[in-house]
């Protein structure tokens, strides 16, 4: 069995880091490698603000259900990209370039039944 060392490396000095401190702002969590001198100075140049600010509890990310619509569309656009000759897997995300090219497609093919000459390309 192999043993994996990890060091980490101060993102402000470049020397030895000693822990990860995470942080968030703005919405966004963020992490930086810091020596003890350093996570020390961090957290304290930001204690006037945190004794100042309220905690909050994260949200859980809801899922969105997908819609019988949404999986027939999923169906309709796997079925066109297979016999386009595109590389699609049976199940999962599909790439948003196959979506995109699909939905090109089909406004085109809308446009062209309602009188107007269309040209399609095929991609192999």
């Amino acid at each position: 069995m192999q043993k994996e060392e990890i060091r980490l490396e101060d993102d402000l000095t470049g020397g030895p880091a000693d822990e990860t401190v995470s942080f968030g702002l703005d919405g966004r969590a963020y992490e930086i490698d810091l020596n003890s001198k350093n996570a020390q100075r961090f957290r304290k140049q930001l204690s006037l603000f945190v004794d100042h600010a309220r905690h909050v509890r994260r949200q859980r990310q809801m899922t969105v259900a997908r819609t019988v619509a949404d999986r027939e569309r999923s169906r309709a656009i796997r079925q066109w990209a297979e016999q386009e000759g595109y590389d699609v897997a049976a199940h999962g995300r599909l790439p948003a370039s196959v979506i995109a090219e699909y939905d090109r497609t089909q406004s085109s093919t809308q446009k062209g039944q309602a009188g107007r000459t269309v040209s399609r390309r095929r991609r192999t």
